[in-house]
């Protein structure tokens, strides 16, 4: 195979993904889908898995971490609706594409993530696109971060059991955050927007299920 027939393959799959997968699954913002179809996901897949990049999965970026699914993907950014001027927290860099995207859609971008490892192989894949709003962290990130907040957004990559209202507050007025909450098999993806200093508005957008983030805070389990 040529490399101009390749680039043609590539591009007719990734034209498919978000044709067969995303759109069906309700992502229908010209913006989201036109980032999507910009942005190389397979620069930021492991090489192993080169071949699934576009597939409706979660890819395995090693030491049991995943990247999200592209349809996944596509609602976060959907959901979020961001702005050029918002300041943006990811607690999971994960492989950085997710990073990525929402780099280009906001003014800057902090990502937290716990494996040092993952995290310098997500600055490469970064880097090699030539963008520069973001900050990687290496560091525990679910509780947030406090010292840079507040944030006009917050995303979480990975599931949490319960709710911590410590990261809400370190959103701005108006500010936007995703995150699925709950426990296997019932968790729900859900979208919080903070109204006023107390105020807290939650909308449920769909129930999911994605492995729960490391040093996540558990519910307390009553015994009888």
């Amino acid at each position: 195979m040529s490399l101009k027939q390749e680039s043609m393959s590539v591009q007719q799959s990734r034209f498919n993904m978000i044709e067969q997968q995303i759109r069906p699954w309700d992502v229908l913002d010209g913006a989201v889908l036109g980032l999507l179809a910009k942005l190389p996901r397979e620069d930021f897949v492991p090489k192993q898995y080169v071949g699934l990049a576009f597939a409706d999965l979660e890819i395995p970026l090693g030491d049991g971490e995943l990247m999200l699914s592209p349809k996944m993907e596509g609602r976060i950014l959907q959901s979020l609706e961001i702005k050029k001027t918002d300041k943006v927290l990811e607690v999971g860099t994960g492989s950085g594409y997710l990073t990525a995207l929402l780099a280009m859609q906001a003014k800057h971008v902090d990502s937290v993530e716990l494996n040092a490892k993952i995290s310098k192989q997500a600055a490469k894949n970064i880097a090699a696109q030539g963008i520069e709003n973001v900050n990687l962290v290496v560091a525990d990130g679910v509780h947030g971060m406090a010292a840079n907040a507040p944030y006009d957004v917050i995303v979480y990559t990975a599931s949490i059991p319960m709710l911590n209202t410590q990261v809400e507050r370190q959103l701005a007025i108006g500010g936007r955050m995703f995150v699925v909450v709950g426990e296997a098999p019932v968790m729900e993806a859900t979208l919080i927007t903070r109204i006023s200093a107390d105020n807290f508005k939650m909308d449920v957008l769909f129930e999911t299920c994605l492995p729960a983030i490391v040093n996540a805070p558990q519910a307390e389990k009553f015994e009888f």
